[in-house]
């Protein structure tokens, strides 16, 4: 009897750990990138470290210029200017943030989405690309693997910029090299900034 007893608790325990495990798997969530490079601003974006002293907004046509509507084997698709930078965050906060703008990129291997944040100076940029490392990400709105995706944010005085790609078919394992480095390319943009704050 003693046994009987205590083989239903473990077995009710058992079925109680993998209902758990199950929910922890399947609740879903923001999803991140696999690999995350984050990168602080530095002395070379003193020049713009506040909007201060770059105080007009971005425009879309600054940004996604015709030259960057394919970047080699990805073409660009949609773009938004966001007012809430809430909308283009998943999970992290980006206080004092102004203006999102963001574009979906596609191609046959891979796809992504670049992002850049204007925010009030290096101190909240820093700092989103410190949220960025942990809970959340941004909200996914180009379609690719996430799972098998990198990802790279920077902090550009008080810009963020965040490239963010995968494979186009979920489990493929192709080189995302290329498309990150021409994603984050269009992060350039800010040195134009620079050198009008000089």
């Amino acid at each position: 009897m003693m046994r009987a007893r205590v083989a239903v608790p473990v077995a009710a325990l058992v079925v109680l750990a993998a209902g758990a495990a199950a929910w922890v798997l399947t609740r879903g969530g923001p999803v991140r990138p696999a690999t995350l490079r984050a990168e602080p601003t530095s002395a070379m974006y003193a020049a713009i470290d506040s909007r201060r002293s770059d105080a007009a907004p971005l425009t879309g046509e600054e940004v996604f210029t015709p030259a960057t509507a394919k970047l080699g084997e990805l073409t660009r698709g949609a773009t938004e200017l966001l007012d809430d930078c809430a909308d283009a965050l998943a999970g992290p906060e980006a206080p004092g943030c102004s203006q999102a703008l963001r574009a979906t990129y596609t191609g046959p291997s891979v796809s992504g989405q670049f992002v850049i944040f204007n925010l009030p100076d290096g101190r909240a940029a820093d700092a989103l690309v410190t949220a960025l490392r942990g809970e959340g990400f941004l909200a996914q709105v180009a379609e690719f693997d996430a799972a098998r995706s990198w990802a790279q944010a920077r902090a550009l005085g008080h810009y963020v910029t965040v490239s963010w790609v995968g494979p186009a078919e979920e489990g493929a394992k192709v080189d995302l090299t290329r498309a990150q480095v021409d994603l984050d390319g269009l992060g350039r943009v800010v040195q134009s900034r620079v050198l009008k704050a000089i």
